[in-house]
């Protein structure tokens, strides 16, 4: 192995090593793909989390500074094709390989350059939002997935976006607390944090409904070696989803929900025994 491609094997670990530690749930989504998607999608989790980190994390440093650092690096790693940061790296080599769509990173890194500011979200805000934040994700991913079938791609695209749509509407549901209190914002459009009722709370639920099932209709025709884990993700968050729509709005304010992990692996052991029954 020349010392190029050690160098790019190398970042790619970083990124893996960055999922690993960040997102349990994600590396056991990642490792139910076929092993050829691996890498590559532990990738695009690395730059989009090290992106994430900037705006929700360095709180004692100059975010805005670092975050116009890091999208200045993004564009030069994508340009010349080599970062000696080792997540950009990862990144653009994937960019490059399957043809990821720079308006999906452009589009990525300004929902991200939202979160430097406090503010209230009417419903085209919410909408380029969650496009940014999520639907550009699934459809980077898809990107991988569909290895260059450009008309596969385009058939599904639309089913992806709307699987991402349920899944962040869900994460900004079940950190609704921590979203107010530590960052000072409400996603949802026209909703005050002292007046999250059971009503407006079940008019949310419709929407991500409606979403998980527009997005189902894709999973089951995504290829077949990409299937069973996206299929893993969409139980994972719909046992959320259904936690979240038992409980009162009140209860969702004060304590967040989660999915322990003993029912993470047994979401698993039936993913997998309705793929290989063919079910899926």
């Amino acid at each position: 192995m020349d010392h190029v491609a050690l160098f790019t094997e190398t970042s790619r670990a970083c990124s893996k090593l960055i999922t690993q530690r960040y997102s349990t749930s994600f590396t056991l989504g990642i490792r139910t793909l076929d092993q050829r998607f691996h890498l590559p999608v532990y990738s695009v989790y690395g730059f989009v989390r090290w992106a994430d980190e900037i705006v929700d994390t360095f709180h004692e440093h100059d975010k805005a500074a670092l975050f116009a650092d890091f999208e200045r690096q993004t564009y030069e790693a994508l340009d010349k094709r080599i970062s000696l940061n080792p997540v950009l790296h990862a990144f653009q080599d994937v960019v490059h390989r399957y043809g990821i769509d720079r308006e999906f990173i452009a589009a990525f890194l300004y929902s991200m350059e939202m979160d430097l500011d406090d503010r209230s979200y009417d419903q085209s805000l919410y909408s380029k939002y969650i496009y940014g934040s999520a639907e550009v994700v699934g459809l980077m991913c898809l990107r991988i997935f569909c290895e260059g079938n450009q008309a596969e791609f385009e058939r599904l695209r639309e089913p992806a976006r709307r699987l991402g749509s349920a899944f962040q509407k869900i994460n900004f549901l079940r950190d609704i607390r921590s979203d107010y209190e530590e960052r000072g914002r409400v996603y949802f459009p026209g909703v005050q944090y002292e007046q999250f009722t059971d009503a407006v709370k079940r008019d949310i639920e419709a929407d991500i409904r409606a979403d998980f099932e527009a997005g189902y209709a894709g999973i089951v025709q995504l290829p077949r070696a990409a299937r069973l884990g996206v299929y893993l993700a969409y139980v994972y968050y719909l046992k959320l989803f259904d936690k979240i729509r038992q409980l009162p709005a009140a209860h969702i304010q004060q304590q967040r929900v989660r999915v322990p992990t003993n029912t993470k692996l047994l979401l698993l052991m039936g993913s997998w025994l309705r793929y290989r029954m063919a079910k899926l």
